[in-house]
């Protein structure tokens, strides 16, 4: 009996449960762009260290920012609300600033 429910409900298309599963993020550097394609679950990380080993940078010298907040590591862009064709900011960390 159960079989009868699940071909109807695989057989349904993504585009009517919602928006697309994946998003286009752009991460710049404002030296560099580099354009990911990941999914809304996915944890920011595999992007954060994908730029970071593109581009030669230590992921602990630098923070990434989107909409001003800073971005953690566990974030996805479901959890930040992300839509296609968002920009992630990276900027070099600031160390220091006292005597």
């Amino acid at each position: 009996m159960s079989e009868n429910g699940s071909p109807n409900n695989f057989q349904q298309k993504p585009e009517d449960a919602g928006p697309s599963e994946h998003l286009n993020i752009k991460v710049t550097d404002n030296n560099n762009e580099v354009f990911f394609k990941i999914k809304r679950t996915t944890q920011l990380k595999k992007l954060m260290d994908a730029f970071c080993d593109r581009q030669g940078k230590n992921i602990q010298s630098v923070r990434f920012l989107f909409d001003g907040q800073r971005v953690q590591p566990t974030d996805n862009p479901e959890s930040l609300d992300m839509q296609d064709g968002d920009t992630l900011e990276v900027h070099q960390e600031q160390i220091g600033g006292g005597c």
